[in-house]
């Protein structure tokens, strides 16, 4: 018995991981794999003649080759998006974190309540504030920032407009609790060394905060680069992105060796933006 009891203690944690690791392995791992075998199919098949795994490795360069321009504008879409949504997500973390007081609970609640409201509905709603029509631009027109002709919806505008609203719940959460952490006697403590505020905020409150910034990107930037509804809905065939190109390969044109490929070649560029990233944050950390 003295015997059977560190055992079972030393498996208990793998017990714990193994509904995880078979959710992933069925839902994530499986698929993914169905997916590499079909971006290897002979690109002359088709689902009336069956597709034959003939390991076409030259599928990727012909994607890569066809759709570079789509593959181009996500990331940028989601580039400006990004620093749009950190130039608004960043103060209102902070001011939720720091400055909300009692209010603090409920300016949560507005960050996430649009979240509770269907992604279409509310693409379907920024279509509207963005119309011709609309109040938002007939005030910028009013002001001259656009021209009697100007239009807001079926630009570029609007997609990353559309980007920014969507994913901005996604990279203030974890902004905010990394601030709310945060000891405001190292604030107070780098005031007593003369430091200014803006001093203060770029020694003290930046690199505290850097492990929820860091988070809150990735978790804005990986979805919004693969996103296709926004593009669609708020934009025309001249700002879509690869995930249409996807959408439409997949069930448009059936082109099921092409859609696999586009798709493992964004996840690949994605990984490679993310680990680079991320390695250069982390030395970057090890500097300080």
């Amino acid at each position: 018995m003295s015997r059977a009891r560190p055992v079972r203690h030393r498996l208990l944690p793998y017990l714990l991981l193994l509904p995880g690791a078979v959710w992933l392995g069925v839902f994530f791992a499986v698929p993914l794999l169905q997916l590499g075998a079909a971006s290897l199919y002979d690109p002359g098949g088709s689902l009336s003649t069956g597709y034959a795994l003939t390991w076409a490795f030259g599928n990727y360069p012909a994607a890569l080759q066809a759709y570079w321009p789509q593959f181009a504008r996500s990331f940028g879409y989601a580039g400006l998006a990004l620093v749009l949504a950190l130039a608004l997500g960043y103060p209102l973390a902070y001011a939720i974190a720091q400055k909300a007081g009692r209010w603090k609970n409920l300016l949560l609640v507005c960050v996430v309540a649009p979240m509770f409201t269907s992604f279409l509905v509310r693409t379907l709603a920024w279509k509207t504030i963005l119309s011709d029509n609309g109040a938002l631009v007939g005030l910028l027109r009013d002001v001259h920032l656009l021209g009697p002709d100007g239009r807001l919806l079926a630009t570029p505008v609007a997609v990353v407009l559309g980007l920014t609203y969507h994913f901005l719940p996604f990279l203030v959460l974890p902004l905010y609790a990394s601030l709310e952490r945060l000891d405001r006697r190292l604030l107070e403590a780098a005031g007593d060394l003369y430091a200014s505020p803006a001093q203060a905020f770029r020694r003290v409150t930046l690199p505290l905060s850097m492990p929820g910034l860091i988070a809150g990107m990735l978790l804005f930037f990986i979805p919004a680069t693969g996103d296709y509804i926004n593009a669609e809905l708020l934009g025309t065939p001249n700002e879509y992105m690869i995930g249409n190109v996807v959408d439409s390969a997949f069930l448009v044109r059936l082109d099921y060796p092409q859609g696999a490929a586009l798709s493992f070649l964004l996840m690949a560029a994605t990984l490679a933006l993310v680990f680079g990233y991320l390695r250069r944050a982390g030395a970057e950390e090890a500097l300080r």
